[in-house]
């Protein structure tokens, strides 16, 4: 399948299978979604991220989390740099996503990385995306 924005298609099958109370999600894999499934599991709103093997396609499969078994613990996923409308944002201007309860994720000079990581580094970037 041709998807023009594939980080936009993982965050929505990703944001559709914890609305729909799904144990685990199939993903392309790419190296860009792999640093992705990384902070989303260092962050704590996927439980595990393993890679397979399907003939010549490489997917990811990522467990999802819920708070007691029930409510998922991603309530939201936005894609915010797009491929029509790339968003940048300077070191100093780097957003917080719900007063920082939220995670913005940022790709940088020195790779993907949180936006807390991403100030910490002195790091400005592309704002790929928010999760919360």
């Amino acid at each position: 399948m041709n998807v023009s924005d594939p980080i936009a298609d993982m965050l929505t099958r990703v944001r559709n299978a914890s609305r729909a109370r799904h144990a685990e999600v199939i993903v392309p894999a790419s190296r860009t979604k792999r640093e992705i499934a990384r902070i989303l599991k260092e962050e704590g709103f996927i439980s595990d991220v393993r890679e397979e093997r399907d003939g010549p396609a490489q997917l990811l499969r990522l467990e999802l989390k819920y708070v007691d078994g029930k409510v998922p613990v991603v309530s939201g996923l936005k894609r915010i740099s797009k491929p029509g409308l790339r968003v940048y944002a300077r070191k100093t201007d780097i957003p917080r996503v719900l007063g920082g309860l939220g995670v913005v994720i940022v790709s940088t000079s020195k790779g993907i990385m949180t936006g807390t990581q991403a100030r910490a580094a002195e790091l400005g970037g592309e704002i790929l995306a928010y999760v919360w």
